[in-house]
């Protein structure tokens, strides 16, 4: 598949959120895995906000970039704390020359072998719901081509969430933003549980939870609370990843 197809299609997955099942949790988390795909960045994340204006780390394309997600939440400061409170995308932030404006999210980034970031806000009009934070582990620039096709994604997203939630009134934002947070929860513990029952990193883990869920059928967050609670079902014998390697 080409990069112009693989592009398509990237919009009509952020475009089809109207549908009985929508899982905000995989939907954002394919935002993150194809921005890696199709921009010339190596990893990537999507922060949420809630009603009350607090930031919540909701998908990352990579272990680290979570990691690094939690530790700009906990430091209150950041690329996406900045493009969230402006709505003004972070472009081409060198972590060494803004290591003055956020020392420690600069240093765990740098420590985590990122030397670049970017931050591009999930905004539509005035409303801004979250952001989409992108990292270079070199010292390449975005070019101005990528910029515009990561903001693009980033505003089709937005749409589609805004779109899903307007067709679901009852479903209030905090609603489902508590529903995604405890679903984050549950993959997060299923990762842990998969990582150390197979000998496997957190990254593999979550790849098969996904594949498996995808394969079959199943909703992510589902999956994951039953893996996390110890169930039984289907990861032995091994998940369909596991025999084709």
């Amino acid at each position: 598949m080409t990069r112009e197809q693989r592009l398509v299609e990237t919009f009509v997955d952020l475009a089809d959120t109207l549908v009985e099942d929508f899982d905000v949790i995989d939907f954002l988390q394919t935002l993150a895995s194809r921005c890696v795909q199709l921009l010339d960045v190596d990893a990537a994340g999507v922060m949420l906000i809630d009603q009350r204006g607090n930031l919540h780390a909701a998908a990352a394309s990579t272990e680290n970039a979570r990691l690094l997600e939690l530790f700009e939440l906990q430091a209150d400061a950041g690329p996406c704390v900045d493009c969230c409170r402006t709505g003004t995308a972070v472009v081409n932030a060198d972590l060494g020359a803004r290591a003055g404006q956020w020392p420690r999210f600069a240093e765990a980034a740098r420590a985590a072998g990122f030397t670049a970031v970017h931050a591009l806000p999930l905004r539509l009009r005035g409303t801004v719901i979250g952001a989409l934070i992108l990292f270079c582990a070199d010292d390449r620039v975005l070019s101005v081509a990528d910029v515009g096709t990561g903001q693009a994604m980033a505003d089709v997203a937005t749409m589609g969430i805004l779109a899903q939630r307007t067709v679901h009134q009852s479903e209030l934002l905090a609603a489902q933003l508590e529903h995604a947070l405890s679903s984050r929860i549950a993959i997060e513990q299923a990762k842990g549980v998969l990582a150390e029952r197979r000998h496997i990193t957190v990254d593999q883990a979550f790849a098969q939870l996904r594949d498996h869920a995808r394969r079959n059928n199943l909703r992510l967050s589902d999956l994951a609370r039953q893996v996390a609670e110890g169930a039984s079902i289907g990861f032995e014998p091994p998940l369909e990843a596991d025999r084709r390697s």
